[in-house]
């Protein structure tokens, strides 16, 4: 005999779309008491959340490609037109998401060192080089790093 699993169906979880869309028109016309706040709200913070993700997400593989191109001398004459190419699109797309979301300059700020230290691990992995010859605190500042017409030193 099974036992029957109890699930709340509710428009939020049967038909995201449907709720999203009846939950816009209940604000357009004032319906105030009609709306579904509980899941509202957590979509809200999970937008503000994603914003962060990507702009963390972007700055990681920003650093990524700029330890690679300073550091990794042997694969530089081969990959550093690409890693060049990924440093231009992750800068252009970090102002974009800047310029749209001005007030994650400061989140920009608060994750860098911690997004550095991330980028430090996967690339003493993806190189395979010895962990010493990535410095452990940022090789480069945040404004460096976001100047489109900055480079790293090559070692």
């Amino acid at each position: 005999m099974s036992i029957p699993i109890l699930t709340s169906q509710t428009p939020y979880t049967q038909d995201f779309y449907l709720w999203l869309q009846t939950t816009i028109a209940q604000i357009k016309k004032k319906s105030f008491e009609s709306v579904d706040w509980e899941h509202l709200l957590e979509e809200l913070e999970d937008l503000g959340n994603e914003q962060k993700h990507k702009l963390e997400s972007r700055l990681l593989i920003l650093l990524e490609h700029l330890l690679k191109l300073a550091y990794w001398s042997v694969e530089r004459e081969y990959n550093a037109r690409n890693w060049k190419g990924t440093i231009i699109e992750q800068r252009k797309q970090i102002k974009k998401l800047l310029k749209n979301n001005p007030s994650l300059k400061s989140y920009l700020t608060e994750v860098f060192e911690e997004t550095y230290q991330d980028a430090r691990d996967i690339v003493i992995v993806k190189t395979e080089l010895a962990s010493d010859i990535f410095p452990l605190q940022p090789a480069f500042t945040l404004e460096q790093v976001l100047d489109e017409s900055w480079l790293p030193d090559l070692n």
